[in-house]
């Protein structure tokens, strides 16, 4: 079988005037990330990861940020955009498992909203998303709540819909 594996990686500082938005959800904060799109790190996160499973180049490739078509862009479409070309190279996701590094907010109780969101962008069970949050312990950037972090690992197989590639 030809599996294939992606890690992605997002990072965004804070930003007064915005909501935050993490893994489709809109978190209670008093500040959201600053972005050209919604800037949701977790969802970027998850379509760097897809992207470079099949060497596609990464979501500024696709998306950029130069681009005003992007600007204030949902990221769960733009991760349902990710999603069609790589079924459109045969492939569809197992299985996603993603971190949040911040110090604040408290994302535990949005959890489950993030999976629910993730795994209908994605076309799978939310049993197949996985979302953690972990803090700094109040150590650097995001120790100091200037910002938050979001990685992901992806695995891809291919997609019996589908042709092979």
């Amino acid at each position: 079988m030809n599996l294939r594996v992606g890690i992605g990686y997002d990072v965004h500082p804070f930003a007064a005037g915005r909501p935050l938005v993490l893994g489709g959800v809109v978190v209670p904060h008093d500040r959201g990330l600053a972005g050209h799109s919604d800037a949701d790190a977790v969802a970027h996160a998850i379509a760097d990861a897809m992207l470079g499973a099949l060497a596609l180049g990464d979501l500024g490739t696709h998306f950029p940020d130069d681009d005003p078509a992007w600007r204030n862009a949902n990221s769960l479409d733009l991760l349902a955009r990710v999603r069609t070309l790589v079924a459109d190279k045969g492939f569809a996701v197992g299985n996603v498992d993603a971190t949040v590094v911040a110090e604040r907010p408290r994302l535990a109780p949005h959890v489950e909203a993030m999976r629910d969101a993730l795994a209908t962008a994605l076309g799978v069970e939310r049993a197949s998303v996985s979302i953690k949050a972990t803090r700094h312990e109040g150590l650097g950037a995001f120790g100091r709540g200037e910002g938050l972090a979001a990685m992901a690992v992806v695995l891809l197989h291919p997609d019996p819909a589908e042709k092979s590639p």
